[in-house]
């Protein structure tokens, strides 16, 4: 005779975890893109203005454009609010605590 061995249910608990696919955008990121937009049409604009050597063609627009292209757009697809959670743990670590 053969004895029959209940095999023990394991309870699996189903763990949730924050989908790094979640839309991180928010109402603040979308006005710092249209303002990179923004400021990119007027740096263009400032290109076609008088002749191709005029002041505003050579000095103004690229740097309207530079501020447009390397300080704003990136700051629109960077800028990230802290959570509440990240903010407690770094006043912690400031004030050494652990």
């Amino acid at each position: 005779m053969t004895k029959k061995i209940k095999k023990r249910q394991i309870k699996q608990t189903k763990k949730s975890s924050i989908s790094p696919f979640t839309i991180y955008w928010e109402k603040k990121n979308y006005l710092l893109l249209i303002l990179g937009l923004v400021i990119t049409i007027i740096g263009f604009f400032f290109m076609t203005i008088g002749p191709w050597n005029s002041f505003s063609s050579l000095v103004i627009s690229p740097i309207i454009l530079f501020i447009a292209y390397i300080i704003i757009f990136p700051l629109s697809i960077f800028y990230r609010r802290k959570e509440k959670r990240e903010q407690s743990q770094d006043s912690g670590i400031d004030s050494g605590q652990s």
